[in-house]
Parts: C-alpha cells; sequence; structure tokens
C-alpha cells in the first residue's frame, strides 16, 4: 500500500502564537510526536509532504516557515495553501493521485479548521486516513479549550467514514504506516 505522511501547517508562528495569537496547546509534545513520526516515515521509506497556510505571518518570513525544531527531511514536498482545506486549489490531491498513494497519515494544525477539513475530504477524495491523536493542536476558542477541541476530534474522526474509505485516530508512538482500516471494515 502506498502511503505518505501530511504534516499541515506547522509553522513557526503558528506553532509558537504571536502578539495577537497564543501559541498551541502542548506545543512541545506537537513537536516531539512531529519528528517521532517523521522518524518513522523515513525509516518505513515513507514520502513526507508539508502544507504551509499562506495566512500565517502574511506568507513570509520566518513565521511563515516550518517550525525551526522540526527535523523536516531533505526531500519533503512542500505545498502552499491559501484556504482552510490542504487539497483546495494546491495540486495535492493531483499529485497524491499520481503517486497512487492510498493512506495518508495525517498531523499539524489547527484540529478544528485546517486538521478536521484535511481528514474529511481526503475520506472523500478515496483515500484512507490515519489521524494522529497526540500529533494535532490548536488554541483556545471562546467556547472550549484547546484541550476538549483535540479529545473531541480525535473522538469524532476516529471511524468517520464515506463508503469505502475512513479515518482510524492512533497515537505517534505506534505502528502508524501499518494501517488498521481493513481490521474496521
Amino acid at each position: 500500500m502506498k502511503q505518505i505522511l501530511l504534516i499541515i501547517d506547522a509553522q513557526q508562528e503558528l506553532i509558537d502564537g504571536n502578539q495577537e495569537e497564543s501559541a498551541v496547546f502542548n506545543k512541545k509534545q506537537l513537536i516531539s510526536n512531529i519528528n517521532l513520526v517523521i522518524e518513522k516515515a523515513i525509516m518505513s521509506g515513507v514520502p513526507v509532504i508539508f502544507v504551509r497556510d499562506q495566512d500565517v505571518a502574511e506568507g513570509k518570513g520566518k513565521g511563515f516557515q516550518i517550525h525551526d525544531d522540526i527535523n523536516v527531511p531533505a526531500n519533503a514536498k512542500i505545498f502552499d495553501k491559501a484556504a482552510t482545506n490542504a487539497f483546495h486549489r494546491t495540486g495535492l490531491l493531483n499529485h497524491l493521485r499520481s503517486q497512487e498513494i492510498e493512506h495518508v497519515v495525517i498531523m499539524g494544525c489547527a484540529t478544528q479548521y485546517c486538521i478536521d477539513s484535511a481528514v474529511r475530504t481526503a475520506t472523500i477524495s478515496g483515500l484512507d486516513v490515519t489521524l494522529v491523536g497526540d500529533g494535532h493542536s490548536t488554541t483556545d476558542s471562546d467556547v472550549l479549550r484547546a484541550e476538549h477541541i483535540i479529545n473531541h476530534h480525535n473522538k469524532t474522526l476516529h471511524g468517520h467514514y464515506n463508503v469505502e474509505h475512513f479515518s482510524m485516530v492512533r497515537n505517534a508512538e505506534e505502528d502508524l504506516f501499518q494501517p488498521t482500516h481493513d481490521s474496521y471494515r
């Protein structure tokens, strides 16, 4: 099965925050888990793709770049997006189809926006998804603390399906590149 690791909006200013926004919840653990899964992807021969949000740091400078503490593989592919959805007008889906990808492992920020829409779009587009439950984060909203948003999405997206394809939520220490979807079909 061909698969990829997709890391969304793991950008310096989004993770660390700025004058208007706070840092994401549990940022040190998030970065550690992203690096752990990148290492597993490399060891498994799984390509790594990053998607950057052009709204972060107005699309320029150090704040726009992938976080300094993330170990970006030299051969990682990077797509930039203008919308919440990583698949909207980025060429990402065409790239995945051209590579005959069937399984996508997803991590990054922000849980209730870009992560949620990527998981749902991927399943609609005929891909199985593993969302890394301890590999995505967000900030507090006006109504919910970040930790509650993350827990809610992990519960909601585990088993989310679009007929043949669906998402599973697993943690970073698990063998994410050995998909478990077939045992749930």
